[in-house]
């Protein structure tokens, strides 16, 4: 990923400190950060959460969320975001959950995945979330959703550092 070294100063620059909240991408966003040399500078932890048990367990997602929205959905990501920020000492989180295929599942196509991003920002929790399809097979997806998670971080930072953001969450 030609652009995590703007990105690494980026989040070095702004004294952010991430979490991640995988599905998804089992693991690729931190692996893919964990690449930056000196990224112990702003990278906490990473919550690797597969299964809908691991997700409630460790996150917080509640059972509830999954039934009535689907595991694949922003409901389900938005809730992922929040408890690995509430799970740790970082003011950036982002998290995914996903069908990277090969097949459809509870008939959303392979390659959707749901994203949320969560800033600590003024005393508050602040949370962006999307819907994203990515083509190819099951790794290529996985490595774009990884990418397109990483970039949306200072993309939504940006965003609150301009005065502009969700409702708090």
């Amino acid at each position: 990923m030609e652009n995590l070294p703007r990105i690494a100063a980026y989040f070095d620059h702004h004294k952010l400190r991430l979490v991640t909240a995988e599905s998804c991408t089992a693991g690729l966003v931190v692996a893919t950060l964990g690449d930056v040399p000196g990224c112990g500078s702003w990278l906490e932890c990473s919550f690797v959460t597969y299964a809908p048990e691991a997700k409630c367990r460790l996150l917080g997602v509640n059972p509830a969320t999954i039934e009535k929205y689907n595991l694949t959905s922003e409901a389900v990501a938005r809730e992922m975001v929040q408890g690995a920020l509430r799970n740790s000492h970082a003011t950036a989180a982002v998290a995914n959950t996903g069908i990277a295929g090969p097949t459809p599942a509870d008939g959303i196509p392979p390659g959707t995945i749901c994203f949320a991003w969560g800033f600590e920002h003024e005393g508050t929790t602040l949370v962006f979330s999307e819907t994203r399809r990515f083509e190819g097979d099951r790794n290529a997806v996985r490595k774009a959703g990884a990418e397109y998670a990483i970039e949306r971080i200072v993309h939504y930072h940006a965003q609150l550092a301009n005065g502009t953001g969700p409702r708090s969450s």
